[in-house]
């Protein structure tokens, strides 16, 4: 990762990993868990893999779509915008794999030069995994491999999660290639990662569009233009279904209150947020709380 993406790196999604000295992110999702079976857009320094379990998703990546149908998977590259859902409303299941760019040693050691010229924003933004290619096969196998080791529930052998993570990122890394015709424009990705930066550090307080737009140095016209072509979503979509994201994780991890939660995620009330709640998830927070 290049000095002027670690100065954003702050801004980017914070991660939940599983364990506190070894940051990486290993867990089962569903789509179900969203509002509106979709995640919330987001971008983090660290690479993502994701086996799909059960049923099918599209994935957002950079302004692409992409369908991952049961059994495949998807390697999404290093700082890049991107997010789960399903047009249909209809639940899946999956295995996510995060690995952060710190696994791979100091700044100046072999493995993260070799990283951060692989995972960089000149490469691939994406890989499709199926299981009829070889090597794919062996990295959706890594990613079980991974999660059964991280899940334990003897002993965790951090050396084996360690050389599963790394083995992953070395499978992607003799494949990637670096994108056809690209013109590397981190000043264009500078302003989309700190419109969102700022979404992510200030939802729990009044937001208005020339803020997210001021926070990228851009005009209100253009802050529209950059979400909707990078990100597939207006700037208060965006910012209205991350704190919808937010409160569903205090709900579910909390014994908050309603109204405590609302104001923690920005809304003016506990009747506003439970109207926006319900259109976003077809429920009140109460019954989701129960749910979970």
């Amino acid at each position: 990762m290049s000095k002027s993406l670690e100065v954003f790196s702050d801004l980017s999604e914070r991660l939940d990993y599983n364990l506190s000295d070894l940051r990486l992110y290993v867990r089962k999702g569903n789509l179900q868990q969203f509002s509106n079976y979709s995640a919330a857009c987001h971008w983090h320094p660290d690479v993502e893999f994701i086996l799909v379990l059960e049923g099918s998703m599209d994935y957002f990546i950079n302004g692409q779509t992409i369908r991952i149908d049961q059994g495949n998977g998807i390697f999404v590259n290093s700082n890049r915008m991107h997010y789960g859902f399903s047009q249909e409303q209809i639940d899946c299941t999956y295995i996510v794999v995060v690995i952060h760019p710190s696994l791979f040693g100091e700044a100046t050691s072999l493995a993260r030069k070799y990283a951060d010229q692989k995972f960089g924003t000149h490469m691939d933004d994406f890989l499709l995994l199926t299981d009829q290619t070889a090597w794919q096969r062996e990295v959706l196998v890594s990613i079980k491999n991974i999660y059964a080791e991280m899940h334990n529930s003897n002993l965790q052998n951090p050396l084996r999660l360690l050389s599963l993570a790394l083995s992953l990122c070395a499978y992607v890394g003799d494949h990637v290639q670096q994108k056809e015709g690209h013109t590397d424009n981190e000043q264009l990705w500078t302003m989309i990662w700190k419109m969102t930066g700022f979404i992510h550090q200030n939802y729990e307080s009044k937001i208005t569009l020339n803020d997210i737009a001021a926070a990228g140095t851009v005009c209100r016209s253009r802050c529209c233009k950059l979400f909707n072509t990078y990100v597939g979503q207006t700037p208060n979509e965006y910012l209205i279904r991350y704190r919808i994201q937010k409160s569903c994780d205090m709900l579910k991890e909390t014994n908050r209150s309603i109204s405590e939660i609302a104001m923690a995620c920005g809304f003016q009330s506990a009747s506003y947020f439970t109207f926006i709640f319900r259109k976003q998830l077809g429920l009140v927070p109460q019954d989701y709380r129960k749910q979970y």
